[in-house]
């Protein structure tokens, strides 16, 4: 900003002396014109003493004209006759009065709508920061200025998300989706920092965002990670699996990152094999849900066809979801081809979200699929989605498998 100043006080003083040239002149230019008025009426004397000589006989008409010549040399030797007399005289006053009023006024126009702020701004961010806490007050300063840096928001955003502060990133991410648009990756940090925010709980908020960024990107990384975490905590290890293994494969090995993701899926299954939900698993497909009262019964068969090219021990998937709502199973429930065909029921336990029960669902759309790899969106073998009346609890759904994905 230092800088900044210097410069205009030169450009000032280079104002000032345009200004003032004509008083700097002024007393120089008198000076010529003095000496020039003398120069002519010594020429005028001299002219009128040789006509006196000529006259009283003392020199002759060749000398007269010649005396002239002479005289008129001199002159013109002696005055700069070819430099313009000055028809106005600006005297010395408005020139001083001009000088000062010039910095006066344009130091008030550049506090009025000059830009010092972005100056300073400007200067700062060439400097390289020091600390988490001053890249964060440039970038802040950024954004108020210059509210419509995409850069800005959404390195704010990932600097406050770094310094453990998830409520002030989600509102930089949001800040961000408002001038970029509703991008995938944009959408998976922002329902991240939402989470965090939000004490590690899911919501309906979440699934959407997290859906939705799925929905333009299958293979989104922050979303993905995301569904894994949130499963993990849940202890749905079977679906942090699905999203942590699917987020490896889009991965380089190399990728500092890929070890930590086959490190957390390696704890997953390790915890899904001690888990009563492991035990619970291993049961009979026939039993209803203890202790819940909403029951939603589904039979699911293999299509005939289908059994010599698919294995015994491949998953299948049954899965709920809402009739116009995001592509997030509702409920599910993991069974395997050995099991079929079976009769089960879907209720209230098998639910995904703990604030979006399957009861509280007025029509829905069901759905099963095979899967060899242990990973339900990669499911080779599907039925066709059927849309019911999910408050008829007594009515009898039917899923064939029978479709190549």
């Amino acid at each position: 900003m230092t800088q900044f100043w210097i410069y205009a006080v030169l450009l000032l003083v280079v104002a000032l002396l345009l200004l003032l040239w004509p008083v700097l002149r002024g007393r120089k230019d008198q000076t010529e014109e003095d000496r020039t008025a003398l120069n002519i009426a010594l020429y005028e004397e001299h002219i009128a003493e040789l006509e006196a000589q000529h006259a009283n006989g003392a020199l002759s008409a060749e000398q007269l004209a010649e005396g002239r010549l002479e005289a008129s040399r001199e002159l013109l030797d002696d005055t700069d006759v070819g430099r313009p007399k000055q028809s106005v005289n600006l005297g010395n006053a408005l020139p001083l009065i001009a000088a000062l009023l010039v910095p006066i006024a344009g130091l008030g126009l550049y506090f009025h709508w000059g830009a010092s702020d972005k100056v300073a701004l400007t200067l700062s961010l060439a400097e390289q920061p020091k600390t988490a806490a001053e890249m964060i007050q440039r970038l802040e300063d950024t954004v108020r200025l210059q509210p419509e840096s995409v850069d800005a928001w959404y390195f704010l955003g990932r600097t406050y998300m770094a310094e453990q502060r998830p409520q002030e990133a989600a509102h930089a991410y949001e800040k961000t989706i408002e001038l970029v648009g509703r991008q995938p990756d944009l959408l998976g940090q922002l329902a991240q920092a939402l989470y965090f925010a939000n004490n590690n709980q899911w919501s309906a908020e979440l699934q959407a965002l997290v859906d939705e960024a799925l929905r333009l990107d299958p293979n989104e990384a922050t979303s993905l990670g995301l569904v894994g975490i949130a499963a993990f905590e849940n202890q749905r290890f079977q679906d942090a699996i699905d999203a942590w293994t699917r987020l490896a494969k889009g991965l380089d090995p190399q990728d500092p990152s890929y070890a930590a993701i086959q490190t957390g899926i390696e704890r997953a299954r390790a915890a899904l094999a001690n888990s009563p939900q492991a035990e619970a698993s291993n049961a009979s497909p026939l039993d209803a849900a203890a202790d819940n009262d909403y029951q939603l019964a589904v039979e699911v068969a293999l299509a005939d066809a289908l059994l010599e090219q698919v294995a015994a021990t491949d998953t299948v998937y049954v899965f709920a979801r809402a009739e116009n709502g995001p592509p997030m199973p509702i409920a599910a429930k993991r069974l395997t081809v050995a099991d079929l065909p079976v009769r089960i029921t879907l209720t209230d336990a098998d639910s995904l979200l703990p604030d979006l029960k399957l009861s509280s669902m007025a029509r829905v759309k069901l759905q099963a699929s095979v899967s060899n790899t242990d990973n339900a969106m990669n499911a080779q073998w599907s039925s066709e989605p059927i849309v019911i009346d999910a408050t008829e609890e007594d009515g009898k759904h039917a899923l064939l498998i029978d479709q190549k994905n």
